[in-house]
């Protein structure tokens, strides 16, 4: 025998060697039909607006909207989920303006269907938390806490009229008990069979969420608490998923994506439908941030970031970098 025997006979830095045999055994891959890019309309502006603290993104003219929106498709995005931004004084306690035919979201949804057809999927969020003087995602009741029954009205309500302003895909984000066969069975009705449901299944109430406050204008005042997750349980995500399945959700969501790869790996375990889960406006800043301050390598911790979402099982993933990463892919 050899003086060096046949230790170690299995050696896995062999298929390390070289970024080609890196690239050959790879276990997953993104791709730009992976992504989906989140984009932000603003009434009543003649420039996009900046958002301090999301570098790099924008509050959206409805023309610079529409740029954006043919630069994702010519990038390969498969997706643009729209955000609408109204004025202030239109906001009120019902959100009307977010069912309204004219309000800006349903404006942006026409504008963007109208420039880029079937090409790139439209995609609109339904909620009225950006409409609502007092900044949650439904109608308070007489003790100021949200309604649940009250504001499922007002989501089938969004859903049709989003549905005729062109929107392929419609995303209830508000994280109300049955507020998928409610959108289902609105859709139905008003002969928007062939409209699709993103379903906001798992939404935490997270920390993480804190810029985009700033990306919508939102009035909130309190929390979301009563409504949104608690970051602290895993099992009742797959109850909600289970409730949003037998509803009729078409697709479903896990938001955010970074701090709950645990939970969004149980969901694609679980289902057999696609699945996206949303990189928000913190898990964005952080990295710019840190970025900023010579801290991390950008580039490489986005394409990292992004990496791990997808190890994790999503299919899709909504990331306010998809333009700009899918043209690098």
């Amino acid at each position: 025998m050899s003086k060096y025997g046949s230790f170690p006979g299995a050696r896995p830095r062999r298929l390390r060697t070289t970024p080609a045999m890196r690239r050959m055994v790879a276990e997953n891959r993104l791709h730009p039909a992976d992504l989906i890019l989140p984009a932000f309309v603003r009434e009543g502006i003649s420039a996009p607006v900046e958002i301090g603290a999301m570098p790099g993104v924008v509050q959206h003219t409805r023309d610079s909207l529409k740029k954006a929106a043919v630069e994702a498709l010519e990038a390969g995005v498969s997706g643009i989920m729209l955000f609408g931004v109204p004025e202030e004084e239109k906001k009120d306690a019902a959100g009307t303006v977010g069912t309204d035919p004219d309000g800006i979201l349903q404006l942006a949804l026409r504008d963007v269907r109208a420039e880029v057809g079937d090409d790139l999927i439209v995609m609109s969020d339904l909620c009225l938390d950006e409409f609502t003087d007092h900044g949650h995602c439904g109608v308070l009741d007489e003790q100021g806490r949200v309604d649940n029954d009250a504001t499922l009205e007002r989501y089938a309500e969004m859903a049709q009229v989003q549905a005729d302003a062109g929107a392929h895909v419609v995303g209830p984000s508000g994280m109300m008990d049955g507020q998928i066969g409610v959108v289902r069975d609105a859709l139905d009705q008003t002969g928007h069979e062939d409209v699709s449901i993103l379903a906001y299944t798992v939404k935490y109430s997270s920390a993480f969420f804190g810029p985009f406050r700033e990306a919508v204008g939102s009035s909130l005042k309190g929390d979301r608490k009563t409504y949104q997750q608690d970051p602290a349980n895993a099992r009742e995500s797959l109850r909600e998923l289970a409730l949003d399945l037998e509803e009729g959700a078409d697709m479903v969501m896990v938001k955010p994506a970074g701090p709950y790869l645990d939970i969004l790996a149980r969901v694609a375990d679980a289902v057999d439908v696609p699945v996206a889960a949303y990189q928000i406006s913190g898990e964005y800043a952080m990295i710019e941030a840190a970025a900023e301050r010579g801290w991390i390598d950008r580039d490489k911790a986005i394409m990292e970031s992004l990496t791990g979402i997808k190890r994790a099982g999503a299919n899709m993933i909504l990331t306010y970098w998809a333009t700009e990463v899918a043209k690098q892919l």
